[in-house]
């Protein structure tokens, strides 16, 4: 935020006070300065001057020869300037003067007339091009008929004096403007803080003759509009005053129109816009969300496709502003403009950001409406542009106002107690002077005999809580002043915690078996779960939205880890990894309520990815490693109705029947919306049930003694039989000496009916007491054979 110092000074007395000292106290009660801007430009005996005669050049068709009054007497000057007139006022760099780039003026003769100086243009003055008026950038620069003449162009054009470039934080909006760093240098400086006092002269008419309606349609994107109406409008440059407050603060003068909304909004942090009225479709405005694919021709000429998220000031047929963030075209203020319905309205901060980012659109206005401002501030806001414009002769104004939506607004009233105040900041200040310095921010507070109580001003959207109050105290009072002391306290002896082992082992693992860590954000984009391809009712879809979002690709918080994981994927392809091995850990946010009261669920979630050169059993052996070491036998089911994966080629993962995870390729749909092409395998998997149940105690197992007898067992079953349900139906029969269950081929072709396929098992079978004997163990094998053509209609092959 650039502020010019001269312009703060009309609402605080700083007089007296150096430039060091005004942006030390203010970067040391939060308003940081980041700069201190000197305006005065090093040039000198350049004056204003009136041009009382003009007469063609007589040896050069496009110079001019001029005589110029510049208050104790009149030199000649040669020009070839385009835009001046008799009895123009401008600036007259005379002999021995020095302009803004060094470039030194000496009487000389113009093809044989003497020239006794030179007419200068705003650049030569030393001002950014991006500054200069529109109507001054090609010519010499003209003062207004008032201007003294004699006096130094520097002092005519207020190039004096400086501006503070101050960084201000994102939940300081009210500081985004000169009033709001005012009452900040009121209160750090302890001086009186002055607002302009508002008020319409010679208001005419009366504006329900001019406005049919003003309708807001979505109140969640607009909580107050507020709209007034100028007639007999005069488009024209602004006064110089004006111009050069505007020029300062870091924008270019364009009209006496714009001038005005734009002075308006730097001084007071507040937005505005006008419109032709005469161009509003049946003199309505309708606050409403665009319609889908709607489109829009901006001001800058360029036809915006809208989406439903986004805001629109429309009339009675068409959307003629983007809400916050940039006018239309189509009713856009010209010279020909007469009737102007000026806005001042609070948007929704998060809306305007979204649609501000996602048009990559940015302005001053838009940077601001994208906080949030006070609804209580649009009519104050609106009166006084209204009040610029009628000062300036710009326009008339219409007796009244429109104020659609809410409009009734009460302060927040906040406690604070005096011993809290000591306890946090640690250091003691007195009661009286506690109120005295909430009093000074505009936080009207009285102290009751036990506490402070606090009405909070419209304004201070930051101020929720005691804590809140107390840093306000702290700041203004000087944290400079509060002296350092050193921590106290007994020092406890650090843990780590299950879950942190649980995760620690998993990563060593992991690492040793050349899996590479990724971390990724907490926030993520609703359009991933688009993306990943998940149904419209998966639970994976009931995120928590983020009020305050940084952007639409952080709004709303994760509840898996698979849609970072596989863009982290496709972006590692794409940068030319022909194989790889990536995992996560991190928490995924669910909540069992919607809207939500208390915290969600942080819930500690493993994530793998492989691709190159992995298949469905690589991934799944790599699970299968990571559960041994927490004696967990796992089970893999077919996994239904998640079209992220791939149908054929995907698991359920279950242990002691509970679910806790998923195994799997991803779709190709899914990964093809990540611009991947080849085959990628991920899991995710619960580490809080994995920490429910490890089992810490290992049991020991005497190392066989006796040799073991192996058979082999090929069955013939349905597609749909799965090879899990066979080896869990075996294990949990508890045959005799049955040792473990192995499942080693599958195979479909020739010989096996269609539908059908053979699965082979390896079957170990052992006693800790003795030898067994092939007869014995031939029976039990037999009966295992019988019970799965039994149960699972197989076939021995």
């Amino acid at each position: 935020m650039l502020v010019p110092v001269n312009w703060l000074k009309e609402y605080v007395d700083i007089d007296g006070l150096e430039i060091r000292t005004i942006a030390d106290r203010l970067t040391m009660t939060g308003s940081h300065v980041d700069a201190v801007v000197n305006l005065d430009k090093d040039i000198n005996n350049v004056v204003t001057g009136r041009i009382v005669e003009i007469e063609n050049h007589p040896e050069a068709d496009r110079l001019l020869v001029t005589k110029v009054d510049i208050g104790n007497k009149v030199v000649q000057i040669i020009t070839g300037a385009k835009n001046i007139k008799l009895y123009d006022i401008v600036p007259v760099a005379l002999h021995g003067s020095v302009l803004a780039d060094g470039t030194k003026i000496k009487n000389s003769k113009l093809r044989g007339v003497l020239s006794e100086g030179m007419m200068c243009s705003y650049e030569e003055l030393g001002i950014e091009d991006k500054l200069i008026p529109k109507e001054s950038k090609d010519g010499i620069l003209i003062f207004p008929d008032e201007m003294e003449l004699g006096i130094e162009a520097k002092k005519a054009l207020e190039m004096e004096g400086y501006l503070l470039d101050i960084e201000i934080t994102f939940n300081r909006p009210d500081c985004l403007s000169v009033i709001g760093i005012a009452r900040e240098a009121a209160a750090a400086m302890d001086r009186k803080l002055t607002l302009p006092e508002i008020k319409i002269n010679n208001p005419v008419g009366n504006i329900n003759d001019y406005i049919n309606e003003i309708r807001i349609e979505s109140p969640e994107l607009c909580t107050r509009y507020y709209a007034k109406v100028i007639k007999d409008v005069k488009i024209g440059p602004s006064p110089l005053w004006l111009q050069r407050k505007i020029m300062d603060a870091g924008m270019r003068p364009i009209s006496n129109i714009v001038d005005a909304t734009n002075y308006v909004m730097l001084e007071m942090g507040q937005p505005l816009h006008a419109f032709d009225l005469e161009k509003m479709a049946g003199r309505k405005v309708v606050v409403r969300r665009a319609g889908k694919g709607e489109k829009l021709m901006t001001l800058d000429k360029e036809t915006r496709e809208l989406t439903s998220d986004m805001c629109v000031i429309a009339d009675e047929n068409d959307a003629q502003c983007i809400a916050g963030v940039m006018g239309g075209y189509d009713s856009e203020i010209t010279d020909d403009t007469k009737l102007i319905i000026m806005e001042c309205a609070n948007f929704n901060p998060t809306s305007t950001r979204l649609t501000s980012k996602s048009l990559g659109l940015r302005s001053e206005a838009s940077s601001r409406n994208e906080k949030p401002l006070s609804p209580q501030n649009v009519s104050y806001a609106n009166e006084r542009v209204c009040q610029i414009i009628e000062m300036i002769g710009a326009g008339t104004i219409v007796e009244g106002a429109i104020d659609a939506g809410r409009n009734e607004f009460e302060d927040a009233t906040v406690e604070l107690r005096p011993y809290r105040c000591t306890e946090l900041l640690g250091v003691h200040i007195d009661t009286d002077e506690m109120v005295k310095i909430l009093n000074s921010l505009e936080i009207e507070s009285i102290y009751d005999g036990q506490k402070i109580v606090s009405k909070v001003p419209h304004f201070r959207p930051d101020i929720q809580q005691e804590a809140d109050l107390i840093e306000e105290v702290g700041r203004i009072f000087g944290m400079e002043r509060i002296e350092p002391k050193p921590l106290k306290g007994n020092i406890l002896k650090g843990s780590i915690s299950d879950l942190r082992k649980v995760e620690a082992r998993i990563k060593n693992y992991l690492t040793e078996s050349e899996f590479c860590e990724t971390t990724t954000y907490s926030f993520i984009s609703p359009k991933k779960y688009d993306k990943m391809n998940f149904n419209e009712d998966s639970a994976l879809r009931e995120y928590i939205k983020i009020l305050n979002p940084l952007g639409e690709d952080f709004s709303s918080m994760r509840t898996t880890l698979l849609p970072n994981l596989v863009e982290v994927i496709g972006k590692n392809i794409n940068y030319g990894t022909k194989k790889g091995r990536i995992y996560e850990i991190g928490n995924v946010f669910k909540s069992n309520e919607f809207p939500i009261k208390d915290l969600p669920d942080e819930i500690s979630t493993l994530s793998l990815g492989m691709f190159g050169d992995a298949d469905f059993y690589t991934i799944k052996g790599v699970l299968e490693n990571i559960f041994n070491k927490f004696q967990i036998k796992a089970e893999y089911r077919v996994l239904e109705n998640n079209p992220a994966f791939h149908p054929g080629r995907t698991a359920a993962v279950f242990a002691e029947g509970v679910y806790i995870g998923v195994v799997g390729e991803i779709h190709p749909i899914a990964a093809k919306n990540f611009n991947i092409k080849e085959r990628v395998y991920a899991a995710e998997i619960n580490l809080e049930k994995i920490l429910e149940l490890s089992k810490e105690e290992r049991k020991y197992k005497e190392i066989p003694k006796y040799p073991s007898i192996t058979r082999d067992m090929a069955v013939v079953a349905k597609d749909e039989v799965n090879v899990g349900d066979i080896i869990s139906d075996i294990e949990t029969r508890g045959y005799e000496y049955l040792e473990s269950v192995d499942f080693f081929d599958i195979y479909k072709g020739m010989g096996i009916e269609d539908g059908h396929k053979s699965l082979a098992f390896s079957l170990v079978f052992r006693s800790p007491e003795r030898t067994l004997q092939d007869e014995e163990v031939q029976k039990i094998f037999e009966n295992i054979i019988k019970n799965v053509e039994d149960k699972f209609d197989a076939k021995l092959r």
